[in-house]
C-alpha cells in the first residue's frame, strides 16, 4: 500500500500497528476516547463535556498533550448522514480534507469516505461498527484498517464493546483512521437512538396501552 500523510507524518507508522481504543464513558456515543499503543503509551485522546454527547456536531481529536490534530464536524443539512474532517482546529472558511457519508438503500447501510486533494481517494467501510467488526478498504480493495473486538491477552476473554482494537496497515494515517472511528461512533449512536424510539412507540407503557384500547390518546 502506498504511504500517504493526511493529518500528520508522526501518525503514519512504518509497520502494521495495533492500537487499543477505550471509551471514557459507555453511556453516550462520542463521550470521549483514549487510544493507546501496544506499550500502553497514549497516542490520541478525545474529550467531550457536552451534557448530551449524541447531539455533538463537532468533535476534536488530540494528541496526549492536548494539541488539536483533527476536527470532525457534522454537515447540516444533508440528505444522508454526512461528516467532514478538518486538519487541526477548524476555522471559518477552512476546507475539509475528507468527507464521510452514510446512505441506506432498501435497508442496506453503506459508508463511504472521500478524501479531497490531488489526487483524491475513496475508501469504503464494510461490516458492523456496532459489533466492533468492520474493515476500511481503499479504492483498490486493499485492507488498510480494521476495527475488532479486543481480547484480553492473559485471560483470552473478549472484552466489552467500550474497548476495541484499531488495526492499521503500514503507511495508513492513524490520525485519519481515528477520525473515521469518531464518525462511525456518532452514526452508530444515531442508529441506537432511533431504535430506542421505535421500540418505545411499539411497546408503550401499560397505562398508555389501556388508554389506546378505549380510544383515548
Amino acid at each position: 500500500m502506498k504511504e500517504r500523510v493526511l493529518v500528520e507524518p508522526a501518525f503514519v507508522f512504518d509497520q502494521d500497528t495495533h492500537l487499543t481504543v477505550s471509551k471514557t464513558s459507555i453511556f453516550f456515543p462520542g463521550d470521549g476516547f483514549t487510544v493507546y499503543d501496544c506499550k500502553g503509551q497514549m497516542v490520541f485522546r478525545v474529550d467531550s463535556y457536552a451534557p448530551d454527547a449524541h447531539d455533538s456536531s463537532e468533535l476534536v481529536l488530540m494528541d496526549p498533550q492536548g494539541r488539536c490534530l483533527l476536527t470532525v464536524r457534522r454537515k447540516r443539512p444533508s440528505l444522508h448522514q454526512r461528516w467532514e474532517g478538518f486538519v487541526g482546529e477548524r476555522t471559518d472558511g477552512q476546507k475539509p480534507i475528507f468527507s464521510v457519508r452514510r446512505s441506506s438503500i432498501i435497508g442496506r447501510s453503506n459508508v463511504t469516505v472521500e478524501v479531497f486533494g490531488d489526487p483524491g481517494e475513496e475508501y469504503h467501510i464494510e461490516g458492523s461498527f456496532a459489533q466492533r467488526c468492520c474493515t476500511i478498504f481503499n479504492a483498490e480493495k486493499e485492507r488498510v484498517a480494521e476495527i475488532r473486538r479486543k481480547v484480553d491477552a492473559s485471560t483470552h476473554v473478549v472484552l466489552g464493546k467500550d474497548v476495541f482494537s484499531l488495526c492499521l496497515k503500514r503507511g495508513f494515517d492513524g490520525a485519519f483512521a481515528m477520525g473515521v472511528v469518531l464518525v462511525l461512533d456518532q452514526i452508530n449512536g444515531d442508529d441506537n437512538v432511533f431504535d430506542d424510539e421505535l421500540w418505545r412507540r411499539r411497546n408503550p407503557p401499560p397505562k398508555m396501552r389501556e388508554r389506546r384500547c378505549f380510544g383515548v390518546v
